[in-house]
């Protein structure tokens, strides 16, 4: 069996997906962070490749970085998020970046999805 790892991102602020939602994949290789890629969430707020499979999944420790900023940002322009509070109304958003970090010890499928709003995140290892 192969490894892969995928992910999603739900507004869980407006209930839906969020669509266009950038995402920057890294592993810790010797000397500091490798930067692997850059991915955009399409509009059922998953990419809709695996970030890594077959040759390119390798175990190790890695980082997704989301931009939680920008897309909150966009929102912001397109009148379609929530009301904010105090100076974060002003400013559009309260998250900047989301970073992940994790390991990936065997050759299966992890899936590592974020579960946002403009004041708070979680995640967790899917399915």
């Amino acid at each position: 069996m192969t490894g892969r790892l995928t992910t999603h991102v739900l507004d869980t602020a407006r209930g839906c997906p969020a669509a266009n939602l950038r995402i920057d994949l890294s592993r810790c290789d010797t000397g500091g962070w490798l930067h692997l890629g850059s991915f955009t969430t399409n509009e059922d707020g998953r990419v809709p490749q695996p970030l890594l499979a077959d040759a390119a999944f390798r175990l190790g420790d890695y980082e997704l970085l989301f931009h939680a900023g920008e897309y909150l940002a966009s929102l912001n322009s397109t009148s379609q998020a929530i009301e904010m509070h105090g100076s974060e109304a002003q400013q559009g958003h309260f998250l900047h970046e989301v970073p992940v970090r994790f390991r990936l010890s065997q050759q299966e499928h992890y899936h590592v999805p974020l579960l946002l709003s403009p004041f708070g995140y979680s995640t967790y290892r899917g399915s």
